[in-house]
């Protein structure tokens, strides 16, 4: 798995070397980011983000509008909301820098399991399992013999992550969170959830799935998010105007975002309740 990993990993921003308290920003926002959406679309928000605002006591600095402008389309825009919280709960509480013990990060604002594990085992290098939709798919297929892992996150899935990780040697101290990123890498690229290409994997051999004869998901069906006439593509026009506006727009200038009056209200109103957006004389902006 190790030497795959290092054959074929990803050359991403956020996996460059340096110092802990240097990559923990980084690494921080990724994970945000990444959360249901792909690096294709994550990687240029991501650099702009990291340019403007290269240190959590720069995006704490300004307003939460602006980190959900600079969010753009990457979609669930709250988690914009999320990572300006956790950039000012970084300042108050540890002085500007990403915390590296896991109670301290999961305590920031928006950041649960998942993600402060990532933050640990990438920017840290310490021996936490990392427990993504990659993850669990590769776990599934080559220890459980299942094609696919369970609909949510199950106990028993973490205990398993726990168990395969393996300890750190004294000479090679990191290895424990290469090996996360080795697995996560490899369910991200041949260990996909559609048409995985086993041929190319490095423990095909060692595969419970496929000694079983790569059985079909006897799960229920995973359907795909619909998308357009929901609410969620209304709220993405909303914003989209909002974020293009200088000032606020009132109700005439947001009606071209959505024909159904009721649709287009429901959503302004529960953008509101979100804090994504804020009345203001007017109409309604961004929240200063």
């Amino acid at each position: 798995m190790l030497a795959w990993y290092a054959e074929h990993a990803r050359d991403l921003p956020w996996r460059r070397p340096g110092p802990p308290e240097k990559r923990a920003w980084p690494v921080l926002v990724s994970e945000v980011m990444l959360q249901q959406t792909p690096v294709a679309r994550v990687e240029p928000v991501w650099r702009a983000w990291l340019h403007r605002w290269p240190e959590p006591a720069a995006l704490a600095a300004e307003p939460a509008g602006e980190a959900v402008r600079a969010w753009g389309r990457l979609g669930y825009p709250r988690r914009a909301l999320r990572l300006h919280a956790a950039a000012g709960a970084v300042v108050e509480r540890h002085g500007g820098r990403v915390p590296s013990d896991q109670a301290e990060l999961r305590a920031l604002p928006g950041v649960g399991a998942y993600t402060a594990a990532a933050v640990g085992a990438f920017a840290f290098d310490q021996r936490v399992a990392v427990v993504d939709t990659n993850v669990r798919r590769v776990l599934a297929r080559t220890v459980q013999g299942k094609a696919q892992p369970a609909p949510a996150l199950t106990a028993a899935e973490t205990a398993l992550a726990v168990a395969v990780l393996p300890e750190a040697p004294s000479d090679d101290p990191v290895l424990p969170a290469r090996w996360s990123v080795a697995v996560m890498e490899l369910g991200a690229l041949v260990c996909t959830a559609r048409a995985p290409r086993c041929g190319a994997c490095p423990v095909v051999d060692l595969c419970a799935w496929q000694r079983a004869g790569a059985p079909p998901d006897d799960g229920p069906a995973r359907r795909g998010q619909a998308w357009h006439g929901t609410d969620r593509q209304v709220r993405g026009r909303l914003l989209a105007l909002l974020r293009e506006a200088p000032g606020p727009l009132d109700a005439a200038a947001l009606s071209v975002a959505w024909d159904d009056d009721a649709q287009r209200e429901r959503c302004l109103a529960s953008l509101v309740t979100d804090g994504l957006v804020v009345p203001a004389e007017g109409g309604w902006a961004l929240p200063g």
